[in-house]
């Protein structure tokens, strides 16, 4: 082979970084055709460099259209530059042994199969850092033009890689790990009184969740390989009428070219040409599946199953953790007050913890739900998948919609939002997951969240084949969301405002970048290539800093006696309302004796303020406990604060009772005004 011919192909190969760390390696395995009815299209196409041996071995498989002789131009392109310009290599010269299947190039089959021995020269002319950049973004293009007449016959284009990469399993394990350590330690907090601690824990986890960007968090889309799903998939997809997607069996004899962005658009006789010689492009979600081992019609099931699993170990930890606690309770290895609102309403609290599953995982059953709804890959996972976004749809927005009414109920009686939302365990418990991470007074923000959240979706599921209607639908959602965020600072903090900012300006960058990447404007290739590496490193350094942040968070709430003193107080004072049932075991015992000694029996009206939760039938000297314990009768004052009416909350109204008073003292209304109401509702 000659020697320009080869330092071609070294230089083609050295473009694509995909090896093992330590490993040499660099290779291409897919072309794709790079103008209109080309003459030359291939079905298979390898090219290995390993330049700690030396050695340059190809395999190539095509059929042409035509016969002539020919002249072949390569350029090379790295991020955009270009590194080889028009290297012109003659099949028929005495140089082009290994070339001579092209010369001259038949309307047939063609195959070319070889290797070559790579010189120290050629070795050195390639850049030293090309070995060390992972995910490079190498590209080489061939031109086949016409000995005589000089006119261009084919155009083959071709993504390069070796195996660095920063798609490392151990990274999304870490990843993986932090993040969910941070929702469990969330739950725990909640379970044992520390509710700042958890709202502040689960706002960071979710937030987190919402901004994953690159392939190190697929995981949380449930696109993750295991082989007994992957037979479960299939099998399921056959025996309800589909039919299964071969790209990864047949790799053998079929190229797959990987698309990171949208190129140009083929003509119908080309798609039947490439087709024919089994070359297929995927790009998108497809690109996701096929990177991650998947076969294309698994992708949906093997996400749903991930789903369904979730939820049942999710169910399992919780009883288990019930069972552990009730057990020490039993044994006196830990104190009675331990986890007391777990134990006493731990099945109001899994629903919320199944609930507060749901929502974090909504952008992943939404958006394959309804890319399933384009591919339609067998009739039974298309009614799954319709299904699951009505039922997903219908809890949130129904949850959404009893946190809006209780929230305005509250306002009406109380003036207050906060009132009936943060004092009612049963409502906290199970909706709290949709407001706590706000302000009370932004409570319908999760509609707006939610909202934004399916636009999104439906755009990435339905944009999957029009990158330009894709990045500019992206586009204004992110806008106005950062507009709303900037401006209304729903959440509950300063700090939760800022990261969530942080995080609306960083998609909203990542939208604009996209929006380059689909070539709407133009933009030469080298631009394109430097946005890619800006686009790596600002997600590279957010992402860390998030992780960081939340797993300092997680390690301080394992660490810290009271991990609450670590956060400033809320301005709404939804502190003031939420308290530990254990904390009232004493009162509620003296209030019962003192209604029994009373013989109250008259029928309750509290379900009005608390918004239906509680039971209408129950005598009004019971106040419900929907956290699982039994109701406990009201005092006179209570009675009277309930046959009264229920004045508005004040900021500077005394929220936690007096402990040296009897519940059975009387005296002034100011003193006898201490009932539950002013405790926190459910307590």
């Amino acid at each position: 082979m000659s020697s320009p011919w080869r330092l071609v192909l070294l230089t083609i190969a050295c473009l694509n970084i995909s090896g093992v760390i330590g490993t040499r390696l660099f290779e291409s395995s897919s072309l794709n055709s790079c103008m209109q009815n080309s003459s030359f299209t291939t079905s298979l196409f390898r090219v290995t460099f390993t330049p700690d041996n030396s050695s340059l071995s190809f395999d190539i498989n095509g059929y042409s259209l035509q016969s002539a002789k020919v002249v072949i131009g390569i350029t090379v392109y790295g991020y955009g530059y270009k590194v080889v310009d028009q290297k012109r290599i003659d099949p028929c010269g005495s140089d082009s042994k290994d070339l001579k299947g092209l010369c001259p190039m038949p309307a047939a089959a063609i195959q070319i199969l070889g290797n070559a021995a790579i010189t120290s020269d050629e070795l050195k002319k390639i850049p030293n850092a090309i070995y060390y950049i992972p995910d490079l973004d190498g590209k080489v293009i061939v031109w086949i033009n016409s000995t005589e007449t000089g006119q261009p016959l084919a155009c083959v284009s071709a993504e390069l890689g070796n195996a660095k990469t920063v798609h490392q399993k151990g990274v999304a394990l870490g990843i993986a790990v932090v993040v969910l350590l941070g929702l469990i330690l969330s739950a725990i907090a909640s379970g044992g009184g520390h509710s700042t601690t958890a709202a502040h824990l689960a706002a960071n986890a979710l937030a987190l969740f919402g901004y994953f960007q690159a392939q190190n968090f697929q995981w949380s889309m449930g696109i993750i390989r295991v082989g007994f799903l992957q037979k479960m998939a299939t099998w399921y997809l056959r025996s309800t009428g589909g039919k299964q997607s071969t790209y990864l069996s047949n790799l053998a004899t079929t190229s797959v070219q990987v698309q990171k962005r949208s190129l140009y658009r083929r003509t119908n006789s080309q798609m039947a040409i490439a087709e024919s010689l089994k070359h297929l492009t995927v790009k998108g979600i497809e690109r996701v599946g096929f990177v991650s081992k998947i076969e294309i019609t698994n992708i949906f099931f093997t996400s749903y199953m991930f789903f369904c699993i979730f939820i049942v170990c999710t169910i399992v930890a919780v009883v288990l953790f019930k069972v552990i606690l009730e057990l020490l309770h039993k044994a006196k290895w830990i104190k009675p007050e331990r986890f007391q609102d777990f134990r006493v309403g731990w099945k109001v609290m899994l629903k919320g913890i199944l609930f507060r599953i749901v929502l974090i995982t909504f952008p992943q059953i939404i958006v394959l739900g309804f890319w399933e709804l384009t591919r339609r890959d067998s009739p039974a996972e298309t009614a799954l998948a319709v299904c699951t976004i009505v039922t997903v749809l219908a809890l949130l927005f129904w949850g959404s919609y009893n946190v809006w009414h209780r929230a305005r109920r509250s306002i009406a009686l109380h003036g207050n939002p906060a009132y009936i939302l943060f004092s009612d365990s049963a409502i906290l418990n199970k909706w709290g997951f949709l407001y706590v991470q706000f302000k009370a007074t932004m409570y319908f923000f999760i509609i707006i969240n939610l909202l934004h959240i399916l636009m999104k979706a439906l755009f990435i599921a339905f944009g999957q084949k029009n990158g330009t209607v894709q990045a500019v639908g992206l586009l204004v959602l992110e806008l106005i969301m950062l507009v709303t965020i900037c401006v209304m600072r729903p959440y509950m903090d300063k700090k939760t405002n800022g990261v969530n900012i942080s995080i609306a300006v960083v998609n909203f960058i990542n939208v604009i970048l996209l929006l380059f990447f689909s070539n709407i404007f133009g933009v030469p290739s080298l631009a394109i290539g430097i946005m890619g590496v800006l686009f790596f490193i600002l997600n590279t350094v957010f992402a860390l800093v998030l992780l960081i942040m939340v797993l300092w968070a997680s390690i301080s709430a394992i660490l810290s006696k009271n991990p609450d003193t670590r956060y400033q107080t809320m301005r709404d004072d939804r502190g003031s309302f939420i308290k530990s049932t254990s904390k009232h075991n004493l009162h509620d015992e003296l209030d019962a004796l003192g209604a029994a000694a009373r013989g109250d029996g008259q029928q309750s009206q509290m379900s009005l303020a608390r918004g239906g939760e509680g039971k209408l039938h129950k005598p009004m000297t019971q106040l419900d406990d929907e956290s699982g314990g039994s109701g406990r009768p009201l005092l006179d004052n209570e009675l009277g604060h309930i046959q009264g009416g229920f004045p508005p909350m004040r900021s500077h109204d005394s929220l936690m009772p007096r402990r040296n008073e009897s519940p059975l003292r009387t005296g002034s209304p100011a003193q006898r005004g201490e009932g539950p109401w002013k405790r926190g509702v459910g307590y």
